[in-house]
């Protein structure tokens, strides 16, 4: 049986896994939160773990050469995936994957940000994953390039082609943020407020507006996600285990 522990990496000191955490967590898992930019400089053996969820922040993957926990969180990428564990990076755990494998990550060419819920498109083949929301909640000014060996899961219809892709069996590297409650779309707004005059962005009252249309329909495609990913539940696999 694979461990009943999730390691959960952030990347301010209080931010939290919102609703991908608690998905999580109903299906029996323990939650290992590390902050690897404030708190935890060091990442644990990620082979004690179920699954790795690395999730978002305000700095740059390409800040390796300036934040040693950016630098090492793309070391750590490469080591989970060479030990085969499954991976889930989201927003810029998505850009720490995709430059973990050799792909680029890069501002919009004309500064244009992604921030409000957006439609993204499943390439031919990859329509089964995205059979309960093609809607989500976007909140960035940087994208990444499908890294060597990736498979493109999903594309953009705004400034940002690149959405989703798949590298092996079970690593996941997102643009867009599953894990967002109403909550924290209150807090973004009110900490990142700055950032809706941007082009691209949208006004809060329309990331209120999505959350109430898309929000069932995200909560289903990320338990969809970790079934992909073999994180059927701890229940589940202590019953396979006993038979």
């Amino acid at each position: 049986m694979t461990s009943d522990r999730v390691l959960i990496v952030v990347h301010q000191k209080h931010s939290t896994p919102g609703r991908v955490g608690e998905l999580l967590e109903a299906r029996g898992y323990t939650l290992d939160r590390r902050c690897p930019c404030v708190e935890h400089p060091e990442l644990p053996d990620p082979r004690g773990y179920a699954a790795v969820v690395v999730f978002g922040g305000p700095m740059s993957a390409n800040d390796c050469h300036c934040l040693a926990g950016i630098r090492h969180e793309i070391d750590y990428a490469k080591r989970v995936l060479d030990d085969g564990v499954p991976y889930l990076g989201i927003c810029l755990g998505g850009q720490i994957l995709a430059r973990a494998l050799g792909g680029t990550v890069a501002p919009h060419p004309e500064s244009h940000v992604e921030i409000g819920y957006t439609r993204v498109e499943p390439v031919a083949g990859a329509e089964p994953l995205f059979e309960h929301s093609r809607f989500f909640f976007q909140w960035h000014r940087e994208g990444f390039d499908v890294p060597p060996g990736a498979t493109l899961l999903a594309t953009g219809t705004g400034s940002f082609p690149n959405q989703a892709f798949q590298a092996g069996d079970r690593a996941y590297g997102l643009q867009f943020h599953p894990e967002i409650t109403l909550a924290m779309i209150h807090r973004w707004n009110l900490g990142g407020g700055h950032r809706l005059g941007q082009p691209g962005a949208q006004p809060k009252r329309a990331h209120v507006k999505g959350h109430e249309l898309f929000n069932a329909g995200i909560d289903r495609w990320t338990n969809a996600l970790f079934d992909r990913m073999g994180l059927e539940g701890v229940a589940m696999e202590r019953a396979e285990a006993a038979e």
